[in-house]
């Protein structure tokens, strides 16, 4: 099971201050289930931004929400043209935003999955 989003954005703003950052939920979404998406201010004019990660990525579905990079260093212009994007496809979104000069933010990614070697054991030597 899940946790609410709500829930969810709660615990990571408030990770990001315990750790002497900045964060800030510029738009709330549906408390229950609405997608997060995080914005990363690099405080030098460029952003990244980060998305839900397909679920179809995963052959086994995860334990918690993982996210994947949709922009990197992207002007502000580009954000506001992919929120825009967001707000059509779901208007339900969540947005935190989160000041790192460094663009690091401990967020989980999804990484791709090894594929297995379907023959791997079959044959010992």
């Amino acid at each position: 099971m899940r946790v609410t989003s709500d829930f969810f954005v709660s615990a990571l703003v408030r990770r990001i201050f315990n750790a002497g950052g900045f964060a800030a939920i510029s738009r709330r979404g549906a408390p229950e289930a609405g997608a997060v998406f995080v914005s990363v201010d690099r405080l030098d004019g460029t952003y990244d931004f980060y998305g839900p990660a397909p679920q179809s990525m995963f052959s086994d579905l995860p334990d918690g929400r993982l996210f994947e990079r949709v922009l990197l260093q992207a002007d502000r212009d580009m954000l506001a043209d992919r929120l825009q994007k967001e707000g059509r496809m779901d208007p339900d979104y969540w947005l935190v935003e989160i000041e790192a000069r460094d663009g690091q933010v401990d967020l989980p990614l999804a990484t791709d999955e090894p594929k297995a070697d379907p023959g791997k054991g079959v044959f010992r030597f």
